[in-house]
C-alpha cells in the first residue's frame, strides 16, 4: 500500500509505502512506549533471578527433592534445576507480556488505526511477534545466567554445583530464555486471535498450569502418552539439563512447543484476515 501525502496547495507530494520493516519499527516504538511493557518485562526477569538465587542460596541437601515446578525436570534436583526455579512463573509474566502488546490494542480501540495503516494485517502480527520475541529471548537468557551464577554461590561445596561450563549447563540456561520467548509470541497470538487481554490471559494460564494437573485424572495408560507434549511439559524439556524417561528431548520439546505456538499464530491470522476489527 502507499500512503499520499497532500501539499498545502493540494497536489500530491510524497508517497509513503507500507513495508515490513516500518511496520517493525511502528511495532518497535509502540512495545517501548508502553508502560506495562516495562513493567511487565521487569516482573519477568526479576522473578527468574530472584526465585533461582533464593532456591539455590536456601538449598539443603536432606530437604525433599520434588518441590519445584511441575514438569519432567521434577525429581531430583541439580544447581541448574535450582536456578531455574522461575521460570514456570517468568513464563506467566512473559506470556502476559505479549497478550497486552496485542490484544491491549482492541481494549483500547488503536486496533482500528493500526489496521487502517497496514490494510494487509498479517504484517501487524508477525511485527509484534518479531519484536517481542528477540527482547524477551535477550532479557531472560540473561536473567538466567545471572540466576545460575548467584546460585553458584549458595551451592559452594555442595554435591549438586555445577560450573558454567559444565555438560549442558549452557544449553539448558538458553533453552529457558528459549521457552520464555516463545510464551511471549504465544501470548501475542492468543491475544489477537481472542481479542480479550482477560480472555487470553485465562487460556495462558489453564493451558501452561492447569491443562497437565487435569490430564492427571486420564487413566495412566493414555496420560503417560499424551503428557509429554502439552506445551508446558514440551516446553520444560527444553531447558532441562537431564533428560528424564517420562519425557521429551531437549530438541523434541523445542519442536512440539514451537508447533504449538504456531498452531496459535495460525488461529491468530485467519481470525485477523476474516473477522472485522
Amino acid at each position: 500500500m502507499t500512503v499520499t501525502e497532500l501539499s498545502p496547495t493540494g497536489t500530491h507530494s510524497r508517497a509513503y509505502k507500507v513495508t515490513g520493516p516500518r511496520v517493525l519499527r511502528a511495532e518497535w516504538a509502540k512495545f517501548w512506549s508502553l508502560r506495562s511493557s516495562w513493567i511487565t518485562l521487569a516482573v519477568a526477569v526479576v522473578l527468574l533471578v530472584a526465585l533461582g538465587a533464593i532456591a539455590s542460596a536456601t538449598y539443603s541437601p536432606d530437604a525433599t527433592t520434588q518441590s519445584g515446578p511441575p514438569g519432567p525436570r521434577s525429581g531430583e534436583q541439580d544447581a541448574v534445576s535450582l536456578a531455574l526455579l522461575g521460570v514456570t512463573f517468568a513464563s506467566l509474566a512473559a506470556g502476559v507480556l505479549g497478550v497486552l502488546l496485542s490484544a491491549g490494542e482492541y481494549t483500547t480501540g488503536m486496533i482500528r488505526s493500526t489496521l487502517t495503516a497496514v490494510p494487509r494485517r498479517l504484517p501487524v502480527l508477525w511485527s509484534k511477534s518479531a519484536v517481542i520475541g528477540p527482547i524477551t529471548l535477550v532479557l531472560t537468557t540473561l536473567a538466567a545466567l545471572a540466576a545460575f551464577q548467584l546460585g553458584t554461590l549458595g551451592l559452594d561445596g555442595e554435591r549438586i554445583a555445577l560450573s558454567l561450563g559444565g555438560d549442558g549447563v549452557l544449553r539448558s540456561l538458553a533453552g529457558a530464555g528459549l521457552y520464555l520467548a516463545l510464551v511471549a509470541v504465544a501470548g501475542v497470538a492468543l491475544g489477537m486471535l481472542l481479542r480479550s487481554s482477560a480472555g487470553a490471559i485465562a487460556v495462558l494460564v489453564g493451558v501452561l498450569l492447569i491443562l497437565p494437573g487435569l490430564a492427571s485424572l486420564l487413566p495412566d495408560s493414555v496420560h503417560d502418552h499424551i503428557n509429554p507434549y502439552f506445551p508446558s511439559n514440551a516446553g520444560s524439556a527444553m531447558y532441562a539439563l537431564h533428560q528424564s524417561s517420562d519425557a521429551l528431548s531437549p530438541a523434541a520439546g523445542l519442536a512440539v512447543f514451537a508447533g504449538w505456538v504456531a498452531l496459535a499464530h495460525a488461529g491468530a491470522a485467519w481470525r485477523l484476515l476474516k473477522s472485522d476489527a
